[in-house]
């Protein structure tokens, strides 16, 4: 424990000072107007010890435990604490209110690593990103503090409630009503596929407040911050899943729940850009995780292929085999490039939709036909749940539905395409 809270110090330290010094760098370099070098495709050295902190953890923690929590579907806790403790969690969160502020680049690193180990794992530790990342945009500093500031004082969860069963790609005909009365709201609705549903400190909600069907979508809905002990908030039992078990996924049924309105995001009406634009933030560590998903894939697939004998020698040295890696391998290298691609744009302060989309649709792509591809690698074993890519082919599924499908993915890009050249 002595142990893990010293190098949690250490890290949080390292990121202050990077922090710092990039900002001073960059500070410096406006100023005396010196050429950019380009494109890098180097690691800072903090950015190398946050990848070999996650792997490390990833690899002795996730990757032993994660057969059991598939097989009982237990929340991961243990391991979410641990994770916690050693700053692998929340990163995003600004230093102003406890955070370390990393990018979205750092954080993909930390992500693809946690993701190498156990998607699930790694999807009920991601959500907190995706339920935060509303307030970090447009939270009151007063909101930040509150909610965000608890995030890193303890390991605590949070949790995005948009879907529903009505409404999932199709965000505007979400049906949760929450109508002013007097100096709070009172929201009547239901939610579905809430990933920490059941394990949330609190949610971000987004609920319509203008009842005209016509009014626009970007004028229609507003977005709360809702605490999980408020009276009238019902989560769900734990839905079974194909994949990703250990992660927490309800219903939640919000019953004449009483909302404050010092907890309405920026103002009434506001919360559907709020909750869109969160996505261009969250969706490069969902590809992250997709490529780490991938990347094990592989890894299992090259080793087992390079054990397993037939015909005389160990089938890596068959052709037929050989080129299957060798497509994995490209896709694996290709999807790790459209997330840092993304990641990199938003955090260089512009507009990445386009990028983010094309990451994750991508990303969540090849994690199902690496995944598949792992297990024609392994034959009859691979089909067995005593071998691990069995496991990872049922986790990779999801990442082709949730956080926008794949569908959705390519009516963004295609939409974002034409536009440009509208232009």
């Amino acid at each position: 424990m002595l142990f893990s809270r010293v190098l949690k110090a250490s890290v949080r330290s390292g990121i202050r000072l990077q922090s710092s010094s990039t900002a001073a760098a960059s500070a410096a370099s406006h100023s005396s107007q010196s050429p950019s070098f380009g494109y890098s495709f180097e690691l800072t050295e903090q950015q190398k010890e946050f990848q070999q902190l996650a792997r490390k953890f990833s690899r002795e923690e996730i990757v032993p435990a994660a057969p059991a929590f598939d097989k009982s579907g237990e929340y991961p806790l243990s391991i979410i604490k641990k994770a916690w403790e050693l700053g692998l969690m929340n990163g995003h969160i600004p230093q102003d209110y406890g955070g370390m502020g990393l990018t979205i680049f750092d954080n993909c690193l930390i992500t693809e690593e946690l993701a190498y180990g156990c998607t699930g794992v790694q999807t009920a530790i991601e959500a907190n990103s995706l339920g935060q990342m509303p307030v970090i945009l447009a939270g009151s500093d007063e909101q930040k503090r509150k909610y965000l500031g608890r995030m890193t004082e303890e390991p605590l969860m949070c949790a995005y409630c948009v879907t529903e069963p009505g409404a999932g790609s199709d965000v505007a005909g979400i049906k949760t009503r929450a109508v002013k009365m007097g100096d709070e709201y009172v929201v009547n609705g239901q939610k579905m596929w809430i990933t920490n549903g059941g394990k949330a400190n609190w949610y971000f909600l987004l609920a319509r407040t203008n009842p005209d069907p016509k009014c626009p979508a970007g004028k229609a809905f507003t977005g709360f911050i809702v605490d999980a002990d408020t009276p009238g908030v019902q989560p769900g039992r734990k839905e079974l899943n194909m994949g990703q078990r250990c992660s927490d996924t309800r219903g939640v049924t919000f019953e004449d729940v009483r909302i404050p309105k010092e907890n309405v995001l920026i103002a009434e009406g506001a919360g559907f850009k709020i909750a869109m634009g969160a996505f261009d933030n969250t969706r490069p560590p969902v590809a992250a995780g997709a490529t780490g998903l991938a990347q094990r894939a592989l890894d299992e697939a090259t080793n087992y292929a390079l054990e397993r004998k037939t015909f005389g020698k160990v089938i890596a040295e068959h052709q037929a085999i050989s080129f299957l890696l060798a497509e994995m391998a490209m896709k694996v290298e290709l999807a790790r490039m459209a997330y840092q691609r993304s990641a990199w744009e938003v955090d260089q302060g512009r507009r990445n939709t386009f990028y983010a989309s094309i990451a994750k649709a991508f990303a969540g792509d090849i994690a199902n036909q690496v995944a598949s591809d792992a297990v024609q690698v392994f034959g009859g074993n691979g089909f067995n749940s005593d071998y691990p890519v069995e496991k990872l082919m049922r986790d990779a599924k999801i990442y082709q539905i949730y956080e926008g499908t794949a569908q959705i993915q390519r009516l963004i890009i295609a939409r974002e395409h034409l536009q440009r050249f509208k232009k």
